[in-house]
Order: structure tokens, then C-alpha cells, then sequence
């Protein structure tokens, strides 16, 4: 490590490796304080360092220097706590997505801050950084003009930013939590999520049974059969992608419905609600009969002599992926986008099961309670786009004339005095 000592030995500059950007540190009111000058050169680290030097020396003659802990130090706290304490609850990826906000993003920027300097203004201030261009943003370098991050990915970040904060609470190294409300957002417009319309949910599963008949390649003709029974699976019993990822043929049991008389499955779900229960529509029984009975590929399942054997009761439904293939299609069926332009991914087909069950007058409670969700967000992100539940019994309601002209006569021989 190569150093540097600066202002009578006051402040030492430092850097880990040849080439690298210099950093400096000084100790003050009982606290070593550290900066990244960002510099290689050694004169700017110096001009860079003693500008720093200065500032928390004026700064702590009018008593504005703040100690306590550092944004650095309570994200390291946060992010041992966060994965010991949700291992299990959340996945890996929830777990490294907020890491990556922090190393990306929250650390350069708050790093070096006192969690205490953190307040309202201060995430504003972040808000307008983020959605402001780079000045050193070179568009010829990186070979695209600078486009802002969605307005969601900053709302992500101000979320992870809170609960860092929340967990200096936590630990009494933050009094009180700063309010981090964007103070400008307006109420965002409702907008119904992607589904297929009950024509083109026909045009759909004609589309992938064709392609189970005739696949561009043998070899890809079981996994063409997969997708189609997939598809029907899915819209029939409106379970969400990774709760059919996981299930397992000894959670779906084959009954007699005894409303209706027909056959139904009733599934045992896991996903991320935890355990619950859901009763398909009888269009779901045949497409898994079709699962149950059809061979598949044991081990890697590579090659053309892979052996087969029919799945097991702890075998998944549906233990491949179909993305390329199932985006083909809608590409090819011109299903891909909405008239909205929004995408339809497999989450579309959970969708369309809500709406179709709405559309034939289904009880909104036992359609939530069924798929595992709240009356709240099916009123908010599907009830409200469909014209079949205005009921136009209870708004096209008129008074006829002759009735009015009647009841106003009735009315006035009531209160006429009596002589």
C-alpha cells in the first residue's frame, strides 16, 4: 500500500494498488473519517483531500459534524441480517436484489454519510441524481443515448434504502426514520393487467396444439405436448407460474365435483402465499391425465435413445421450461402484446382464468379465496375493465311518466287541507 501523509500529518492519502484511485483519512472527534478522492492523480487526491479536510473541520467548529454510524456500516449490518433471517421465506434472488441495489447504487452515492444526514431531502435529492444524465456519459463509448431508470426500479431502491434505515433504528444508531414518500408522485393511473380475451385464448391453445401435432423438430415434440397441456392447465385452474414450477403430481388428486357432478382436481398449492388449496375447472382434467400418463425423459434426457419412463408421484408437472417456445407462438399468433402494448408472459394465462370466471358471473370472494389472493386486487386490476360487471338492471332504472304523474296527484291530495 503506498501512503501519503498530508497537512502536518493530519491527513494520510492512500491507495491499495498501482494505477488506482487514491483514497485519504483523518481522525476527528474521537472518529477515523475516510473519503475516496476518485482521483488517480496524486496532486488532484491532494487538492481533493484537503478541500475534504477543511470542510469537516469548519464543519465541526459550527458543531454540524455528525457522528455515528456510516450508511456503509449499517448496509453491512442490513444485508447479514436481511439473509440469516428470511432464509427460507425469501428466495435467493429477492435476498440479492436488494444487495445489488446497494452495492450499485445506494452505497456510492450514501456511503460515506452519517445515517443521521440521511433525511427527506437527502432521498429527493437521490430521486433527482438517478433521473438526471451522468455529465461524464459518453454515448459514442457506450454506443446508446442515456435513457433514465423506470420509475419503479427508483421506488425499489428507495424501499431497500429505507430498510437499511430502519435496521439503524433498530440497532439505536437512527432516532427517527425520515420520511422517503416521493413528494410529487400523483396517484398512478389503474391499468388491467395482460390477458387473452376469450377469442384469443381460443386462437392461443389452437396455435399450441397445432404445434404439439406438427413441431419444427422431433425432437422438440414432448416439449411441444407439455406447452399445450400447460397452457389449458393453467387457464383452467388460474395458478401462478411458480406454483405450477413446483407442484408435484402427488399434490393434484382428480374428484367428483358435488355442485356440479363433473370431474375436477383439487391441487394442494405452494408458492409464495405458503400452502393453500384451489379447485380447477373441469377443462383442467384432461390435460392432466395427458401429464400423468405421457413418458418423459429420465435423468438428463439428452439424446435421441434417452430412456423413458412414466413420472412418479414426486415428480413435477412440469420440470422443463417452455419460454422460447410459448414466445414463438404468440410472436407467430400476433398474441404477444395487448392493445396496450403489454406483454403477455405465462402470468397472462392466470389472468384470463380470473376475468373468464368473472365474465360467468363467479362469486368474487370464492374466485379470490381460490386463487389465493384479495377481493381488493381482483376489484383493482380485473373487475373494473370488464363491461360485464356493470349491471345495467341497477343503472338504466327510469320512472315511467304516467307512474310519476300519478304518485305527484297522490302526493297532493295527501296534503290538500280538509274542509
Amino acid at each position: 500500500m503506498e501512503i501519503h501523509r498530508i497537512l502536518g500529518n493530519k491527513v494520510r492519502l492512500y491507495r491499495r494498488a498501482d494505477g488506482g484511485t487514491w483514497h485519504c483519512s483523518t481522525y476527528l472527534k474521537s472518529k477515523e473519517w475516510r473519503k475516496s478522492t476518485k482521483e488517480k492523480s496524486l496532486a488532484k487526491a491532494r487538492d481533493v483531500a484537503t478541500d475534504w479536510y477543511m470542510d469537516l473541520t469548519a464543519r465541526d467548529h459550527f458543531g454540524a459534524l455528525k457522528t455515528g454510524k456510516t450508511f456503509a456500516e449499517v448496509a453491512k449490518v442490513f444485508e447479514k441480517e436481511y439473509e440469516a433471517t428470511t432464509r427460507g421465506h425469501r428466495s435467493p434472488k429477492w435476498v440479492q436484489g436488494h444487495k445489488d441495489r446497494i452495492r450499485l447504487h445506494l452505497m456510492p452515492y450514501f456511503g460515506d454519510k452519517i445515517v443521521s444526514e440521511i433525511t427527506s431531502g437527502a432521498a429527493q435529492e437521490y430521486r433527482v441524481h438517478r433521473m438526471s444524465e451522468p455529465d461524464d456519459w459518453n454515448e459514442e463509448e457506450e454506443g446508446r443515448p442515456w435513457k433514465p431508470p423506470a420509475r419503479n426500479t427508483i421506488h425499489n431502491e428507495i424501499v431497500t434504502l429505507s430498510m437499511v434505515l430502519k435496521a439503524a433504528q433498530r440497532h439505536g444508531w437512527l432516532e427517527n426514520l425520515p420520511d422517503l414518500s416521493d413528494p410529487y408522485r400523483r396517484r398512478s393511473k389503474v391499468e388491467h393487467r395482460p390477458w387473452f380475451t376469450p377469442n384469443e385464448y381460443k386462437q392461443l391453445y389452437q396455435a399450441t396444439r397445432k404445434n404439439a401435432a406438427n413441431p419444427k423438430s422431433t425432437a422438440f415434440k414432448w416439449h411441444a405436448e407439455q406447452l399445450h397441456d400447460y397452457v389449458l392447465f393453467m387457464a383452467n385452474t388460474g395458478l401462478r407460474p411458480d406454483e405450477v414450477k413446483h407442484l408435484e403430481f402427488r399434490d393434484v388428486e382428480i374428484v367428483t365435483d358435488d355442485w356440479s357432478g363433473k370431474k375436477i382436481l383439487e391441487i394442494e398449492v405452494r408458492g409464495k402465499r405458503g400452502v393453500g388449496y384451489c379447485k380447477s375447472m373441469p377443462g383442467a382434467v384432461r390435460p392432466f391425465e395427458r401429464l400423468r400418463d405421457r413418458e418423459r425423459p429420465i435423468g438428463d434426457g439428452k439424446g435421441k435413445d434417452a430412456a423413458m419412463a412414466l413420472p412418479e408421484p414426486t415428480d413435477k408437472l412440469f420440470p422443463n421450461e417452455f419460454k422460447k417456445m410459448f414466445n414463438r407462438i404468440l410472436t407467430e399468433n400476433k398474441l404477444k402484446f395487448d392493445r396496450n402494448g403489454k406483454a403477455r408472459t405465462a402470468y397472462s394465462l392466470r389472468h384470463s382464468y380470473i376475468c373468464f370466471r368473472l365474465l360467468e358471473g363467479a362469486d368474487i370472494y370464492q374466485i379470490a379465496k381460490n386463487c389465493r389472493t384479495s377481493v381488493e386486487m381482483i376489484e383493482k386490476h380485473y373487475a373494473a375493465h370488464l363491461k360485464d360487471m356493470i349491471d345495467t338492471s341497477l343503472i338504466n332504472v327510469r320512472k315511467e311518466k304516467r307512474q310519476l304523474q300519478e304518485q305527484t296527484k297522490q302526493e297532493e291530495a295527501e296534503n290538500r287541507p280538509e274542509a
